[in-house]
């Protein structure tokens, strides 16, 4: 898993790094140091 800058909103679930929990993706952008960003694979 990649921690970083997330190019496009909804890429996938952004998760903050401090609390664990699911956060927007606009407040993912704002905060790319503590935020970690799930990418979903294709089936």
């Amino acid at each position: 898993m990649t921690k970083g800058k997330s190019g496009s909103s909804g890429s996938g679930n952004s998760r903050s790094a401090i609390t664990g929990r699911y956060v927007k993706p606009s407040t993912a952008a704002r905060h790319p140091n503590t935020t970690v960003t799930e990418k979903r694979g294709k089936k």
